[in-house]
């Protein structure tokens, strides 16, 4: 590669992280990070979904896009992954991502269940979630679980990171025990990976 070229990139990249800071420090409260998730954090949320079956994934706080691309280059053709992102800039980038396997939905996570119904959408194989539960009321962040845990396949799982282990009672009540918790610390911040099973 040549250093103009490596300038380049790293100059692009260097943009994107700033971008992705200035949204997020405006909307701290629904986006719960001031930076995006490294890729060793998306590499161990992933690593429990099999990719080679056709799969309906529903990520919930896409923020940037920076997870949904990465569902989107491991998905198979006949797989689908609807994200929702309510806030308008990040929406609007992530309608930017022309594949067709991929539903954009600028609404809050709490309809998911409405949602399916527009979308004849019984059963979804797997939830993948950036939502800061922490800052929510918990009437909001416990509706969005449990509906969650209604429409999700049994065996798939519903992966969450947080900063804090606050919400693990809660992952506990509503899977029955079957959570799994890891840590990333090349992260920032460092954090806990919850791997909820069905």
């Amino acid at each position: 590669m040549s250093k103009f070229k490596f300038k380049f990139i790293k100059k692009y990249f260097l943009q994107k992280k700033r971008e992705f800071f200035k949204e997020a420090v405006k909307d701290i409260r629904n986006s719960g990070t001031i930076a995006p998730s490294s890729k060793y954090l998306i590499d161990k949320m992933l690593n429990n979904i099999d990719f080679t079956k056709n799969n309906v994934i529903v990520e919930y706080g896409a923020g940037n896009g920076r997870i949904t691309n990465e569902l989107l280059k491991r998905l198979n053709n006949n797989s689908v992954l609807i994200c929702f992102e309510i806030n308008t800039k990040f929406y609007k980038h992530l309608l930017t991502f022309k594949d067709k396997r991929l539903v954009v939905i600028n609404e809050s996570s709490e309809n998911i269940k409405k949602v399916c119904n527009e979308m004849n959408l019984n059963d979804v194989h797997h939830f993948v979630s950036s939502l800061p539960l922490t800052n929510m009321p918990d009437s909001v962040s416990e509706k969005i679980v449990i509906e969650s845990y209604a429409l999700l396949k049994e065996n798939g799982y519903f992966l969450q990171y947080q900063y804090s282990l606050t919400y693990l009672k809660k992952f506990k009540d509503i899977f029955l025990n079957r959570v799994i918790l890891n840590f990333e610390l090349r992260n920032i911040p460092p954090a806990f990976i919850y791997k909820c099973k069905k």
